[in-house]
């Protein structure tokens, strides 16, 4: 689902943002700077039993979420926010948390809160992962003493838990329903191992959770070293410190290969640089070497066998689509035919 508030007459938008969010996510009481400066957009991502919220909003001064609002309705979830942009403050029991892009906090909306943009910022923007309280095994008393509190987010496994959310915000617009269904599993691994160890609660949690958040751990390490041609499961398996034959037993239970894995997101990545127009005077070698490629006859024929096409021509069509699109366009906005080489 995605909304905007420039679908709405400017004189309606914050009322129909207050009605849309009390109705979809939680009751809220709002005060802006200027109900005709406010502006918002958000998409909302279903990840199994679970949904994600990439918001953006201007003008906002605060976010009240008092005892009756609770009472009135509660989806009982733990929220947990990466800032992506501009700077928070919340506050709910006794805490308080001053927030700048890259930062973790979580709150309850089963209690009262208030939170806003911090004045002079400008615009936020920001990514929610809302948990249901039930899908957390992580004891309830212990995680409230987390509410409205700074967490790492740029060290262990703080960092994966921001690069995961951080990663659901960017593809937001890509993503497709059984693509997000899938992330169920690897959100609730991770959020509950990130959650456990700031609580001291790892040895209550699952053995298959566990084996969840190391499995989203090891993937986060791999897509983060593509580049390099010496990736192996020995050097994976050594920088998690478990066995190879291990390794290969987590994958099993996730129905790819983790070879298959390595191979997909390298294509995919390639795929991507060849229709960058920015990309343009890269050699196809050029680019099959970037991402892990030893040599450019290996990558021909894995891209071939992948997508049907050897990977200069794939580029080749692209480059025809995107001149006849970008000429149609300027037909359309000077009147005059678009040069082309």
């Amino acid at each position: 689902m995605e909304v905007c508030s420039s679908d709405v007459p400017v004189a309606d938008r914050f009322d129909w943002w207050c009605e849309l969010t009390a109705q979809d996510l939680v009751p809220t009481r709002f005060a802006v700077d200027s109900v005709a400066d406010f502006r918002t957009s958000a998409r909302q991502l279903d990840l199994g039993r679970l949904t994600a919220l990439v918001l953006e909003c201007s003008g906002v001064r605060s976010v009240v979420r008092t005892h009756h609002l609770v009472q009135r309705s509660d989806p009982e979830w733990w929220e947990l926010m990466l800032v992506l942009e501009g700077s928070y403050w919340i506050e709910q029991g006794r805490n308080r948390a001053c927030l700048e892009a890259g930062d973790l906090v979580m709150y309850d909306t089963s209690r009262p809160y208030e939170s806003g943009a911090i004045r002079g910022v400008g615009d936020t923007h920001s990514v929610m992962l809302h948990l249901p309280r039930q899908a957390l095994p992580v004891p309830e008393q212990a995680l409230r003493s987390l509410v409205a509190r700074p967490m790492p987010s740029r060290a262990g496994a703080g960092v994966l838990m921001a690069r995961f959310l951080e990663g659901l915000a960017e593809q937001a617009t890509v993503l497709r329903r059984g693509v997000t269904d899938r992330l169920e599993s690897a959100a609730i691994g991770l959020a509950t191992a990130f959650l456990a160890g700031l609580t001291d609660t790892e040895c209550q949690i699952p053995p298959q959770t566990r084996q969840q958040a190391l499995l989203q751990q090891i993937k986060t390490f791999v897509f983060g070293n593509l580049h390099d041609p010496d990736l192996s499961p020995a050097m994976i398996a050594a920088a998690h410190h478990i066995s190879v034959r291990y390794l290969h037993h987590l994958f099993h239970e996730d129905g790819r290969s983790l070879g298959e894995l390595i191979r997909w997101q390298r294509l995919e990545r390639c795929r991507a640089d060849l229709a960058d127009p920015r990309l343009i005077n890269r050699t196809v070698a050029d680019v099959g070497a970037q991402w892990g490629f030893r040599d450019a006859a290996t990558f021909n024929r894995a891209f071939k066998a992948a997508y049907g096409v050897p990977p200069g021509e794939h580029r080749r069509r692209i480059a025809d689509l995107w001149r006849t699109s970008h000429s149609s366009v300027g037909n359309r906005l000077t009147g005059r035919p678009v040069m082309t080489r």
